[in-house]
């Protein structure tokens, strides 16, 4: 159910994005960003939240990478007053919660000062999500029955500083360190200067809730040579005190079977973002780079006499949901629906397509077993002489037209749509690819044919990534292109696909 909340003109919405996690956001968070006029976004907002916003929104990248500002904090401030000012609803999506070092009670009184109307919608902080996603409880009954929450920022060093370490020792309980990376050693002594054994166990929860999620455990003494090992870095939280001890025990983000694997997906974006859910329950780290783009057709003409007289067919097969999308998509178009195919019987191949189909309102009469032309040409009762529809993305020969017609049938072939590799994509895959790839995953023989073009038909230039093919056909498709196909999901769909990278990795037979 979607929040029953929408952003109003003229008004700041102070929105806590959580601490990377997408699905942390609240949902009134979520209802103010997906109404904004303009959005500005720290660092820490993820890629998902911020393609949330609308498509004519203003998006403001104001993040703060240490020792690089691309705002001061003022000029932040007055940004908000401005975008606000010119009668703009503004959400200011923070990491985090606002208020917990966030700066947001600074935002607030320069907004209050200014006469701009606000909103504060709090956020998950770090200091709690961090650990929780490192299987660290910050409070446990046993263990500690408090926390304190402290910035790291200042150096214990400095003389009158704001923050007095030797009493932060003294607290009992659990210490959450925020942004204490660069001061660790220092605080670490000061800690232990204050009463604290050297021995206290201390994790160290690096960019916390995302995918590429670390988490190093020592103690005291030995914690920051630990990080520097490691090179750990910002964004981190630091857990002190012994509530630590418990991540053996709890630890489940993870321990997921495709923890931390980078996952090229190439499927279109709009069909993206359920097999991207799917790989990021188990783990993965999804990069979307879509290779191909569905299209509709530029000259309705031909697909719009055959969507007029669906009817008059014996049968109509949709191989596709791309199909079943554009032949609707056009009995809307022409004032029509579902009852323009009156008695005509409908195949489909996949479960995918046939729930697409029934979500409009029509159960298909034939499913095939396999998503493959050959598994529906054995499920099909077509007679000589039946009258048979199908629409696709292009009018070719392929092993179903030839089924068909070898049974006798009258096959009428119609463009309901068409794939282009999309614009500007090449430059995603060269990142995706300098920044490092564990699977690739091919969904269809298209995605494969416009990947390998995009990387000139060099199969080395995908290094030593998994290949994961939805089905036979594609995989033989990849095999084709040079490429060994490491992965091979048995039930051909997406679902199936996930689950088949899973069985891979659970079973231990991944790469090395």
């Amino acid at each position: 159910m979607t929040y029953p909340y929408r952003a109003e003109p003229g008004t700041v919405y102070l929105v806590g994005a959580g601490p990377g996690d997408p699905g942390l956001l609240t949902t009134k968070g979520l209802a103010c960003l997906e109404s904004a006029d303009a959005v500005v976004f720290d660092r820490l907002a993820s890629d998902e939240l911020i393609s949330r916003a609308r498509p004519d929104a203003v998006l403001i990248d104001v993040g703060k990478v240490p020792g690089r500002h691309r705002y001061r904090q003022e000029e932040i401030n007055d940004l908000l007053v401005a975008t606000a000012g010119e009668g703009k609803s503004v959400v200011r999506l923070k990491g985090g919660d606002p208020f917990v070092f966030g700066r947001g009670g600074e935002e607030a009184a320069t907004l209050a000062e200014a006469g701009i109307p606000f909103e504060v919608v709090p956020g998950v902080s770090s200091a709690i999500a961090a650990p929780a996603y490192a299987g660290i409880p910050i409070t446990n009954r046993g263990y500690a029955t408090s926390f304190t929450v402290v910035t790291g920022s200042e150096s214990p060093d400095k003389p009158d500083g704001s923050v007095d370490w030797e009493q932060m020792a003294r607290t009992g309980g659990t210490l959450a360190v925020l942004m204490g990376r660069e001061g660790l050693s220092s605080i670490a002594a000061a800690l232990v200067r204050g009463g604290l054994t050297p021995q206290t166990p201390v994790a160290l929860v690096e960019w916390g809730t995302h995918p590429v999620q670390r988490t190093i455990v020592g103690d005291l003494s030995d914690i920051a040579s630990k990080a520097d090992e490691a090179g750990l870095s910002s964004p981190m939280v630091a857990v002190i005190g012994e509530v630590v001890r418990l991540r053996d025990q709890l630890r489940w983000f993870d321990r997921r079977p495709l923890f931390g694997k980078r996952v090229l997906v190439t499927r279109t974006r709009t069909q993206a973002s359920v097999f991207t859910a799917m790989l990021a329950r188990e783990g993965a780290y999804p990069i979307e780079v879509p290779t191909i783009e569905v299209q509709p057709v530029a000259d309705t003409g031909k697909l719009d006499e055959a969507v007029a007289s669906l009817s008059e067919n014996d049968w109509v097969i949709f191989t596709s949901t791309n199909a079943v999308d554009a032949v609707f998509d056009r009995l809307g178009a022409l004032g029509r629906d579902a009852r323009s195919f009156g008695g005509t019987r409908v195949a489909v191949i996949g479960p995918a397509t046939a729930a697409s189909l029934r979500s409009r309102g029509i159960v298909a009469d034939a499913v095939a077993s396999q998503p493959i032309s050959e598994s529906l040409l054995d499920t099909l009762s077509v007679r000589s002489g039946d009258r048979v529809l199908l629409p696709g993305a292009e009018v070719r020969r392929d092993a179903l037209l030839l089924g068909l017609e070898e049974a006798g049938a009258v096959v009428h072939q119609v463009t309901a749509y068409t794939t282009v590799a999309p614009k500007d994509v090449r430059n995603r895959i060269e990142q995706a690819l300098q920044d490092g790839v564990d699977i690739v995953t091919f969904t269809s023989s298209s995605t494969v044919t416009n990947l390998m073009a995009m990387i000139d038909g060099d199969p080395s230039r995908l290094g030593d990534a998994l290949i994961a093919c939805i089905g036979p056909i594609t995989a033989k498709t990849a095999e084709e292109a040079g490429l060994d196909v490491d992965i091979m999901a048995s039930d051909s769909t997406v679902a199936g696909l996930a689950q088949a990278i899973r069985s891979h990795y659970a079973e231990g037979t991944a790469k090395e």
